[in-house]
């Protein structure tokens, strides 16, 4: 039976998620029952592209990309992947009408990572809109169950939501990202010359974008909202302790949240969510 099959999928979207990603695992776990497979789909189609071109260096990543990009396109096509994740993300596409452009926006921006080292201003928005502002849009889709007219009032405060998110992993992951990949993000900053004035700008401009994504997560039906807020939570507490940090610790070592103090934060959105505090 197929139906077989597709939970096997599932379970292998799930476990990649809950390998990869505690954090975003749990918030999983705050969302509707019925929301959360879904997403557990979406984070393990996002997460194989990455995997692509972040760690498999000793393989030809473009050619892995050329082929997970047709390969994600015809199983959409089909309704059916033997490749299990490819199989999850392509029953929450169909089911959800989660728009195609969203999913060719973010496979252009890893594309972007297998030769892109450094980018402008432009670049760096077209990166941003391809690897979060869309995934926040796709997440959209499942949330508000492929309703088009919510969707639509909703979309701009989704991707400031994914915007913030992404800025926020950027600044975790400054070192990781130049030492061992070779990137910077941030446009027209020189790593030598990175200092706790442009470290101040961009924190500014993060809690701009979080402004506006918290409004829309209030937005959200309450199935859907605490999950997502939970993830606000957990993002903007690493933003504060990145803030506390000296610029020279944060381009030295990646900061973390540890796993006690995530439960702590989750315990106190729900306490928030319990009394209509968002």
């Amino acid at each position: 039976m197929k139906a077989l099959f597709d939970d096997v999928s599932l379970k292998c979207s799930k476990l990649t998620t809950k390998s990869y990603s505690t954090s975003f695992s749990m918030g999983i776990r705050f969302l509707a029952p019925d929301l959360r497979d879904p997403i557990y789909a979406v984070y393990g189609f996002v997460r194989f592209a990455d995997e692509i071109v972040d760690t498999f260096h000793d393989y030809r990543k473009e050619e892995l990309l050329d082929e997970f990009e047709a390969n994600t396109f015809k199983a959409i096509e089909n309704g059916i992947s033997l490749n299990p994740i490819l199989n999850s993300f392509q029953w929450v596409v169909r089911t959800y009408n989660i728009d195609r452009d969203c999913i060719r926006t973010f496979l252009k921006s890893m594309r972007m990572d297998l030769h892109k080292d450094a980018y402008d201003e432009a670049e760096y928005d077209n990166y941003i809109l391809g690897s979060a502002e869309v995934v926040g849009l796709m997440c959209l889709s499942v949330f508000l169950r492929g309703d088009e007219k919510r969707y639509a009032e909703l979309k701009p405060y989704a991707m400031k939501l994914g915007s913030a998110f992404q800025k926020i992993n950027f600044l975790r992951d400054l070192h990781a990202d130049y030492a061992h990949l070779g990137r910077t993000y941030f446009p027209g900053v020189e790593m030598e010359a990175f200092n706790e004035t442009i470290k101040s700008e961009i924190e500014a401009d993060i809690e701009k974008d979080f402004a506006t994504g918290y409004e829309g997560i209030k937005m959200l039906p309450k199935d859907a909202r605490f999950g997502v807020f939970v993830a606000y939570v957990y993002y903007h507490k690493l933003l504060r302790k990145i803030k506390n940090k000296p610029t020279a610790e944060i381009m030295t070592r990646r900061v973390r949240i540890s796993n006690r103090r995530k439960y702590a934060l989750f315990f106190t959105s729900y306490f928030r969510h319990s009394l209509n505090l968002l």
